[in-house]
């Protein structure tokens, strides 16, 4: 794990500024002479910049991604709990944590965050700037704010803005979390139950009747509770409280929230992401409830360099980590179609 202190005010898109930034990050591989091989991704919801630990098969030695090859980088998004700044950091104005304190964050603002680092590390050029889910937010925005630093983008299981139902989604989250009795304490802990009912909703989105019904279906048709479902629903909410917070949730599912290309920039939807002339692999899961092919489909259709791939998968929105092996056979041929630019 790697650090960055950023020790002037950071201004963000909402108008309030932070009084300065920690953004903590990983590196793979070396950064070849002409500083050509950068491979930068943008982790999703409660990931982290451990790229090679979440995304096997894609990201690693083995994988089209490779440090053997490339210099990767990942940053940790401002405002998780995984080191860079977020609610659970010291305000040094306060010397306290920020707990509620913590103001609204943006994709935008994130990307900022991003191009910090790029600059600190003398990153120039950035030959493939990847991401899925809200990863992809990530990238599609820093590709409109940078235009001239991104070559090429990898986007998965994303969309151009939020949608209503991902809109929809997350409040219902946040209602989860604002009905524990907890939630406006001043504590690491609080609101740690209605996580876990926010996380159990997430799971329904992030999966799928048709992969619930096959994984978690009881054999014993005699039961009365006690059921599989049950039992994975709880256990995948547990495992969530253990290592993440719910101040870090309230902020993280505002800020996907926040994800509208668009916004002051006086173009529509289709103008914006025409502008966006990398070349691009799109890559959509059939199964998807919560980023469906369509938002993928819509992003092929404006973007002018791009190419989509629909992978066939039971197991929804999360095949886009789940499916490594697919993902990296079609990342892969479509890297080797431009080799030309390569080290």
């Amino acid at each position: 794990m790697n650090h960055l202190y950023y020790e002037q005010p950071f201004e963000l898109e909402s108008g309030a500024s932070l009084p300065g930034i920690e953004i903590t990050y990983h590196v793979y591989g070396r950064l070849n002479e002409d500083k050509s091989n950068v491979v930068w991704i943008c982790h999703a919801l409660t990931a982290n910049s451990d790229a090679a630990q979440w995304w096997p098969g894609v990201v690693g030695p083995q994988g089209p991604v490779t440090p053997d090859k490339h210099f990767i980088v990942c940053a940790n998004i401002l405002g998780s709990c995984y080191g860079s700044t977020g609610p659970l950091s010291k305000d040094p104005r306060t010397g306290k944590p920020y707990f509620h304190e913590f103001p609204m964050i943006t994709i935008r603002d994130m990307v900022k965050a991003h191009i910090l680092l790029r600059k600190h590390l003398g990153i120039e050029k950035i030959h493939l700037l990847m991401g899925g889910s809200m990863g992809g937010y990530q990238a599609l925005e820093w590709a409109v704010m940078e235009p001239e630093r991104i070559e090429r983008l990898f986007l998965i299981a994303t969309s151009p803005t939020e949608s209503a139902w991902g809109i929809a989604i997350h409040t219902a989250q946040r209602l989860a979390i604002q009905a524990d009795s907890s939630w406006r304490d001043a504590s690491p802990a609080a609101g740690s139950a209605g996580l876990k009912a926010a996380r159990a909703i997430g799971i329904l989105t992030y999966r799928n009747y048709g992969i619930m019904v096959r994984k978690q279906t009881d054999p014993d048709t005699e039961k009365l509770e006690d059921f599989r479902a049950s039992s994975y629903i709880t256990y995948q909410g547990d495992k969530l409280v253990s290592r993440f917070n719910a101040y870090c949730y309230w902020v993280l599912t505002k800020a996907m929230d926040s994800h509208q290309l668009v916004r002051g920039r006086g173009k529509a939807l289709e103008e914006v992401l025409h502008s966006i002339m990398q070349r691009t692999l799109v890559i959509g899961i059939n199964s998807d409830i919560l980023c469906p092919l369509e938002e993928q489909r819509f992003i092929v259709k404006h973007l002018p360099n791009a190419r989509l791939v629909e992978i066939d998968s039971a197991y929804g929105h999360d095949g886009f980590m789940v499916e490594g092996a697919i993902i990296a056979r079609h990342l892969g041929e479509w890297i080797d179609l431009y080799q030309d630019s390569l080290p």
